[in-house]
């Protein structure tokens, strides 16, 4: 069996959907500094589930300012510091095959690999196309709950990043496009946009399980008000979840 190192991991490499046997699957995570041990939990909880080759890469808003390709000054309603550094995606993986982006704030509970093998290349992106309106006025550290149309769908994409409509999105346009047009999707049309099970993006706090339908189990849970992490969220729905795998992870660290 050939075999792969990723991120310290090692996995076999399998052929897969159109996948090529050596090529790890692009997973790109927003990160923030205030929420750095999301990002770690969300990252232990891909990887230790994973049956497939992956890439996970923490985009990391200093860096790409570094790097002169994000120069936007912060919004005054912009709750993390990847509002807008999520649609750099296709651009950093080269606007070729498949990535995803997802928020820090997530916790796996399946393999990746069942999410991947959803990929339909006739769509340019594919998401959990929510109906959610936040009842709260604030989420995480007190940061402002905005509502608009499609809220929560950009906050975990598959990106066909080789879609001709997908090279739309040069560091240019992400840094001087509306929220509106980045958040909403605006550079395509309806059809191209395929459907996820919002399963893949449970939004805690809004979703619910129906007991004995195995289909509103969730995949991955998405913190989306504020996590455990934060003092006034440690009793959030699904915390003890995240909590057990906080500590696996730390004591991985550790080793």
């Amino acid at each position: 069996m050939t075999m792969t190192v990723t991120n310290g991991e090692v996995h076999p490499v399998t052929a897969n959907g159109g996948f090529t046997i050596d090529k790890p699957f692009k997973i790109f995570v927003g990160y923030d500094p205030r929420e750095d041990i999301a990002y770690e939990v969300c990252h232990h909880s891909i990887l230790k589930r994973s049956s497939i080759p992956v890439e996970i890469t923490p985009i990391v808003q200093s860096d790409l300012r570094t790097n002169g390709l994000y120069w936007r000054e912060r919004g005054q309603l912009e709750s993390t510091e990847f509002s807008f550094t999520r649609f750099l995606t296709p651009h950093l993986a080269n606007y070729d095959g498949w990535a995803m982006f997802v928020d820090c704030d997530f916790l796996y509970l399946a393999d990746i690999k069942e999410l991947r093998d959803l990929i339909d290349d006739k769509y340019a992106i594919m998401c959990v196309q929510h109906d959610y309106t936040p009842k709260e006025a604030t989420k995480m550290d007190g940061a402002v709950q905005t509502v608009y149309p499609r809220k929560n769908w950009s906050s975990m994409v598959l990106y066909n990043c080789g879609h001709p409509k997908n090279k739309v999105l040069t560091p240019e346009v992400v840094n001087t496009q509306t929220g509106a047009f980045l958040h909403r999707f605006q550079w395509l049309e309806d059809e191209e946009i395929g459907s996820i099970p919002f399963v893949w993006n449970f939004l805690e706090g809004h979703n619910k399980v129906v007991e004995g339908d195995t289909t509103t189990f969730p995949k991955a849970i998405h913190y989306t008000r504020g996590g455990p992490w934060f003092e006034a969220w440690k009793n959030c729905e699904f915390a003890e979840l995240w909590l057990k795998e906080k500590d696996e992870c730390v004591k991985e660290e550790k080793k």
